[in-house]
């Protein structure tokens, strides 16, 4: 019956079917009408308040002379080629993404394409080359036609995958320097390049870490069990804020003599070793879910245990698992701000620092707002990709 009425309405016009589905959800009855009523009446007060507020009063000027300090802090301008690289390897991976495996990539090019756009005309003339910025434009596209290419070859997705993973290491020798480049020093590091470097660094190594640390909890060896047991409960028992002040204090005690990291490398690894220990329980939370007769049945056709975890019972688990996953990366991108309490200055930081110009004291609105939408995007960017992971695995 739901069916016949569902064609029925696909063969009316679009405005009768708008019509048809406000009638039959938000007026079919007098409660659901007076609620309608009162809903749109405070969504046109609070909505008209903020755009009155937006277009007639906010100093959107705080936002639009301080974008570069916002964008890359103060990365020497004579070194900014080396960002524009990145975000074009970024846009050709991307690109290769969406041609190869279809819709699941194509949100996260074309927000590398709108942003590079973005950046075209809001930025001044000396940040940069344009034409770096068009290229990573160029990049996108290129890589869709080679991705669509590369669909012939059966072991194109493995390649990609380890391309993907060698893009992190590049990127951080193309932003940092050395090894036949000019070393830019980490206290220049800022704003949103810091905000990506660490949250990206922090997601792609604590995954490994936590699948690890979950299949180690499963473990019938005791010591293993044991250990990661007392890793996740103790990590989990202490809030990031202390982890990071240990990572700055306390970890160059336990380095070799002369032996220095900087301090971005070890907020990573606060982060790293903070989100494993929440991964490993969303991720055995995935295995406990995975009916024991799976693996009972591989063991059953001749697969040891490691392959029947790696090839069974692993893929079920992490596809089980992808929301709480997805989640936990979302909390790590935001739980980023907190690195300008130890003396590193993100997007947060970058906000607090304008704030103090003089010229702009007292806009904390618009600079909020800004940061804001800026975290939302990214955030919503990976609710989004998880969620379209899904619908393919699905299928």
């Amino acid at each position: 019956m739901q069916q016949d009425q569902d064609s029925s309405l696909i063969s009316l016009p679009y405005s009768q079917r708008i019509i048809l589905w406000t009638k039959s959800n938000l007026f079919n009855s007098w409660s659901n009408s007076l609620l309608t009523i009162f809903c749109g009446w405070l969504l046109y007060q609070v909505g008209g308040g903020l755009w009155f507020w937006a277009t007639t009063q906010a100093q959107w000027a705080v936002v639009s002379s301080n974008l570069r300090l916002f964008l890359v802090g103060l990365y020497p301008v004579e070194k900014v080629w080396r960002l524009w690289r990145v975000l074009i390897i970024t846009g050709l991976l991307a690109g290769i993404s969406w041609g190869l495996w279809g819709r699941f990539s194509r949100f996260v090019a074309m927000t590398i394409g709108s942003i590079s756009v973005a950046a075209t005309i809001l930025l001044p003339v000396d940040f940069g080359s344009r034409m770096l910025v068009l290229a990573s434009v160029g990049a996108i596209a290129i890589g869709f036609a080679i991705g669509q290419q590369a669909k012939k070859f059966p072991q194109s997705s493995l390649v990609l995958s380890i391309l993907w993973c060698l893009s992190l290491p590049i990127s951080l020798w193309l932003i940092g320097g050395n090894f036949g480049l000019a070393a830019v020093d980490v206290d220049v590091w800022n704003g949103l390049v810091l905000t990506l470097l660490v949250a990206i660094s922090g997601i792609v190594f604590s995954f490994p870490l936590g699948v690890l640390l979950a299949l180690g909890r499963q473990s019938n060896l005791p010591i293993i069990k044991l250990f990661c047991i007392f890793y996740i409960e103790l990590v989990r028992g202490l809030p990031l804020i202390g982890i990071l002040f240990m990572a700055q204090v306390m970890l160059p005690l336990f380095l070799p003599a002369g032996l220095e990291v900087d301090r971005v490398l070890r907020a990573i690894a606060a982060f790293v070793f903070f989100s494993a220990a929440y991964l490993a329980e969303n991720v055995r939370g995935g295995l406990q879910a995975i009916p024991k007769g799976q693996g009972e049945a591989a063991r059953a056709l001749g697969l040891n245990p490691v392959f029947t975890t790696i090839l069974i019972v692993l893929p079920q688990a992490l596809k089980a698992s992808i929301p709480a996953i997805v989640g936990q990366f979302i909390g790590l991108f935001k739980d980023t701000s907190l690195v300008a309490i130890v003396g590193l200055v993100d997007l947060m930081g970058v906000a607090r620092t304008v704030l103090s110009q003089p010229e702009f004291i007292g806009r904390y609105a618009e600079v909020y707002i800004f940061v804001a939408f800026v975290y939302w995007i990214f955030c919503f960017s990976l609710s989004q990709a998880s969620q379209k992971l899904e619908k393919k695995l699905q299928n």
